[in-house]
């Protein structure tokens, strides 16, 4: 289950999205997931899903893992869903004891549903075809003219950078962690819910362990090569914008004006 989180995984290959400026990703992703909640439309999910679907095929991704991402929120969705079904006012269904399934609750747990898997893999698309360095270089460049409000766009940037590199890495420790446990005869699967909880506490302990470690070696590491921050440094490759850059500006902004038109102006 943990190698089924891509988020904050890179997938090297060749694509026209992997070759895009990191600047350009991040306003896409943006621009994706304000879409998402501006539709209230079948059509504008369809709309929706297949820009995202052109996104994937353009960027030689396996779409086989970028779904299998979404094992790792199912239950949470499922949870979601179920809370909405039974909660939202609406004109009756089902009726299972005193809990009562309503129409706009099945319609709202539908669209909450739709929205979340696009979310979740157009996320995932642009952490899989950009490194953590053309991350952290394209959230401080859009960020820069917070510098005029005295905010540390450059350490802001770094330490969400840090955090996305991590995630892939804590999450090999952890199963690293859990087969050394289970090859001593820990048993992770059986009992209830709070025997599962209280057999996860040798997971924690070491983990944590390796966590503060691989922070400190970071450290270590940055001030080894006299780190100082972003006043004053230079970069082996300045983002430049490209031919290709200014045509997927112009693609995104038709994207975003069709989804506002299907969206609001369009019939269920």
């Amino acid at each position: 289950m943990l190698r089924d989180i891509t988020l904050g995984q890179y997938y090297q290959t060749e694509s026209v999205v992997h070759r895009l400026d990191c600047r350009v990703k991040l306003v896409a992703t943006l621009v994706f997931i304000i879409s998402l909640f501006v539709v209230d439309n079948i059509w504008g999910y369809v709309l929706a899903a297949g820009f995202l679907a052109v996104c994937i095929k353009l960027s030689n991704v396996p779409f086989k893992f970028m779904v299998r991402g979404m094992k790792s929120i199912l239950f949470l969705m499922l949870f979601a869903m179920v809370f909405n079904l039974f909660l939202t006012p609406g004109t009756p269904l089902i009726t299972i004891w005193k809990l009562t399934i309503t129409m706009e609750g099945v319609v709202f747990a539908a669209k909450m549903a739709i929205r979340l898997t696009l979310l979740i893999i157009g996320s995932s698309l642009m952490t899989l075809t950009t490194t953590p360095n053309h991350l952290t270089d394209g959230l401080e460049s859009l960020l820069n003219p917070l510098k005029k409000l005295k905010v540390p766009v450059h350490e802001v940037a770094m330490m969400m950078s840090i955090a996305l590199r991590f995630i892939p890495i804590l999450l090999e420790e952890t199963d690293k962690i859990m087969k050394a446990q289970i090859a001593r005869g820990a048993d992770f699967e059986s009992g209830n819910l709070i025997q599962k909880a209280k057999a996860m506490v040798p997971i924690f302990v070491p983990l944590f362990i390796a966590a503060f470690r691989r922070a400190n070696d970071l450290a270590m590491a940055m001030e080894a090569r006299c780190y100082r921050g972003g006043e004053g440094r230079t970069k082996m490759k300045p983002l430049i914008y490209q031919k290709r850059d200014y045509i997927a500006y112009t693609v995104l902004l038709l994207y975003l004006v069709c989804t506002v038109v299907v969206g609001r102006v369009l019939p269920i």
